[in-house]
């Protein structure tokens, strides 16, 4: 699909995979930012894009509009050492100067207050865009403006540092503004105190394997790219502090061991977490991680990588007709949004254009491409910081993710089915296809229906996770929540394991405390009709038929207005155990499940399953996990 701007000739000789080169960014950055200008205030300090407003108003939205497109304008100014062929650093100057003359104030051009984030919280977000733009472009920007213009924004942006985030990645925008005030000679006690505090909270939401949770929890998603890593490894490189780079960078260096095999050879990041909308800012660590020299990555991969994940949504219908990044994922697409979305929202897409701070001359745009991980083998690989496993296909360029760590409930919250979340609590998330909508069929979700309840999943409650040579495991538990009725049957517990191998997995789930007549159902993946994606399902043990139904989920995913989802169904009560094998696919060479095992066996809560390709036995032991996988 061509996209509403103009873009270079493909270059398939530097970038034998995408095409893409480093001319190709700047024009995609050039691009958004004209498409999005058109909509600005005379001046230019807020930029109203078409479509509904988020709960936190049109001014909020106008001011989200500035400052995330600043991102773009800014990395495009940055890495070209101040060339500025469009002058978009006029623009945005001159907005800075209409948007802080009066803040508050009801007219055409003032900028919100910053406040409380229960209170009008989103411009904190959008400060500390607002911040690192004038970071990157102080030569051209900054140093220009009169001393007046500079007080004035200086006093906007301390709103940040006087009032309290919302308790997760938040406390790291008070952290990027004062890191920019004291760049330019503004810090003080206040920008100290909001620099050790983000700090403090960062180290104690590390969870290892280079991912950190989202505030004082257990949600892993992309947060840990697009911020908790961004904005301490920026901040380190651009202060030049090689300490605090080492650090940062080190963990950084980390997360992309695993999170670069998150996209598929299509380019598609995992659709797993919120803010899905930001799309291609997926790619941010990847490229900062080339841009710093912290990563395992060659630049040839990191190009493949981060223009393959630009380009799968360009070419995907990600732009309207005007050349604006719509609300959704592919096109528009409620179901992935969240109540915090307006329409200038999907522009944190800007970060991935941290990219272009490598200057033309860098290895990340002079070295060819070369294989993204998922394109080099079949891998699987487990995460025991963040409690995932990933299984990637090289066949058909395929990512799964198993969550078996990951969720959404902050340590002091309860649990309840109304606040079930399809981005966090389902079992399994693909490059491939997105959850269902909450009124439809949960996909990849084992529920027990006590009384005709179905229950939801929760607080995901890890239990280990490990791999070997070609396969790999990981396990958790939860606690059944329902949807009417009380919220939980005491002593009533679901344990979960999941064996990757190639491209099957065989999931295990032992019920606990079941009442007498319950029933228990496990779904697969969720794919429409049209897609050549198949989802296959097929009962093991524990199930009324090995056979799964197909149930429809009239709402569709990201990739298709309408799904179908396989299910299983049987019995419970005491304790049971239920096996299945599930399977994500693209292409004719779907594996037939019915005869990818053969023999199960099931005693006292262990599990063995025979594989019928080598003769190769996976064993499951339940509370506490033990698995292992031997070859005859």
């Amino acid at each position: 699909m061509s996209t509403p701007f103009e873009l270079p000739v493909d270059d398939h000789g530097i970038s034998p995979r995408t095409g893409y080169t480093r001319a190709h960014w700047e024009a995609v950055a050039d691009g958004l930012l004209t498409a999005a200008w058109r909509r600005a205030t005379p001046g230019g300090a807020l930029l109203h894009l078409p479509g509904r407003p988020s709960r936190s108003g049109v001014r909020s939205d106008g001011l989200e509009g500035y400052a995330r497109t600043f991102l773009a304008a800014a990395f495009r100014v940055a890495g070209a050492d101040g060339d500025d062929p469009h002058h978009w650093l006029e623009r945005y100057a001159d907005g800075l100067a209409a948007g802080t003359r009066t803040p508050g104030r009801d007219d055409t051009e003032s900028w919100p207050h910053i406040l409380d984030f229960d209170v009008q919280g989103q411009p904190m977000v959008e400060s500390a865009s607002v911040a690192l733009g004038l970071r990157l472009t102080a030569p051209w920007l900054w140093d220009k403006l009169g001393t007046g213009v500079q007080d004035r924004a200086e006093e906007w942006l301390r709103g940040a540092l006087r009032h309290t985030p919302a308790p997760n990645n938040w406390y790291l925008f008070p952290y990027t503004v004062a890191g920019f005030l004291e760049s330019v000679g503004r810090g003080d006690a206040e920008t100290a105190t909001a620099r050790e505090r983000g700090l403090d909270l960062l180290e104690s939401w590390y969870r290892g394997d280079g991912w950190y949770a989202d505030g004082d929890g257990r949600a892993f998603d992309h947060y840990n790219g697009w911020a908790l890593h961004l904005y301490p490894v920026l901040d380190a490189h651009l202060s030049g502090d090689a300490d605090a780079l080492s650090h940062h960078g080190g963990r950084l260096r980390a997360h992309l061991d695993g999170f670069s095999l998150m996209f598929g050879a299509d380019g598609a990041p995992l659709h797993y977490g919120r803010s899905l909308t930001y799309r291609f800012a997926a790619s941010a660590a990847v490229s900062l991680g080339a841009v710093t020299g912290h990563t395992p990555l060659t630049p040839g991969a990191s190009r493949r990588i981060a223009s393959g994940s630009l380009r799968h949504f360009l070419d995907r219908g990600a732009l309207t007709s005007d050349g604006l990044l719509s609300l959704g994922w592919y096109g528009p697409h409620e179901a992935s949004l969240q109540e915090y979305s307006g329409p200038a929202s999907p522009y944190w897409a800007s970060k991935a254009f941290v990219a272009l701070l490598a200057p033309a001359d860098h290895a990340l745009w002079t070295d060819t491409e070369e294989p993204a991980p998922v394109e080099e083998a079949d891998r699987v690989l487990s995460l025991p910081g963040p409690g995932l496993l990933l299984q990637s296909t090289r066949a058909d360029g395929t990512v799964r993710l198993h969550n078996h760590g990951s969720d959404h409930v902050r340590p002091h919250e309860g649990e309840s089915a109304d606040g079930d979340d399809p981005h966090y609590g389902r079992l399994a998330y693909s490059t491939r296809t997105g959850p269902t909508a909450p009124a439809n069929v949960a996909d990849n979700h084992l529920s027990v229906e006590v009384a005709g309840r179905p229950s939801v999943r929760r607080r995901v409650h890890p239990l280990g996770a490990g791999h070997g040579d070609g396969w790999g495991w990981a396990a958790s538990w939860h606690r059944p929540v329902f949807v009417a009725g009380p919220p939980m049957v005491p002593g009533l517990r679901v344990e979960s394991v999941t064996v990757a191998r190639g491209e099957l997995e065989l999931r295990a789930h032992r019920v606990v405390g079941a009442p007498p007549g319950s029933r228990v159902t496990l779904t697969g993946w969720a794919t429409g009709p049209e897609e050549a994606t198949v989802s296959a399902l097929h009962g093991l043990y524990g199930w009324d038929d090995p056979a799964a139904e197909s149930l429809p989920a009239p709402q569709g995913t990201a990739w298709t207005p309408w799904a179908r989802v396989p299910r299983l169904a049987g019995g419970c009560g005491g304790t049971t155990v239920h096996l299945a094998l599930a399977s994500l696919t693209a292409g004719p060479d779907a594996p037939s499940l019915e005869r990818a095992v053969t023999d199960v066996r099931v005693d006292d809560g262990t599990v063995e399953v025979t594989w019928a390709d080598d003769g190769s036995r996976t064993h499951v032991a339940f509370g506490p996990p033990e698995v292992s996988h031997r070859r005859p």
